[in-house]
């Protein structure tokens, strides 16, 4: 993946046009200008996704058009999900002291615990509580950054993203 730079007034044009919270920049222009999606490019670039860092995916500019934290909570662990889509289910051990964080739909979320607010994950088949705090999202992709091999200071930086 190659990192370009754009001007404001074309990356705002770019993000105006998100239709979907997580929608990437890539996916927006391939959308705009009528290209195949990402699973129809050719396999030897799906092949390279499992070995990617979040940061090569993540910055501060598409975090910061999503218009809430929540929406910023599951763009960043959509991103995630994205680098790491075999090793992302290592997040459904993560729970809280009485209620599960993750699962596979909103029924299971819903049964532990109450006003869980399930939200589906952009672009992967898991999902997520959002009605914890913001303190408590930054907790939670710490640990999830950790269950998917980043070191505390990288886990951190993501964290931080929120």
């Amino acid at each position: 993946m190659k990192r370009i730079e754009v001007e404001d007034d074309l990356y705002a044009y770019i993000a105006g046009h998100t239709q979907q919270i997580g929608e990437s920049a890539s996916d927006i222009l391939r959308r705009l200008l009528g290209l195949s999606a990402v699973a129809d490019v050719p396999e030897q670039r799906s092949q390279t996704v499992n070995t990617e860092s979040v940061f090569d995916r993540l910055n501060k500019q598409d975090v910061n058009v999503q218009k809430s934290v929540v929406a910023r909570f599951l763009h960043i662990l959509s991103m995630l999900y994205r680098s790491h889509p075999s090793q992302f289910e290592q997040v459904l051990s993560i729970r809280g002291r009485d209620r599960q964080y993750f699962g596979r739909s909103e029924d299971e979320l819903l049964t532990t615990g109450n006003s869980t607010n399930p939200k589906p994950i952009p672009g992967s088949p898991f999902w997520v509580v959002t009605n914890n705090n913001t303190t408590k999202k930054k907790s939670m992709l710490t640990q999830v950054a950790e269950q998917l091999g980043y070191d505390v200071s990288d886990a951190e930086k993501i964290r931080d993203f929120l």
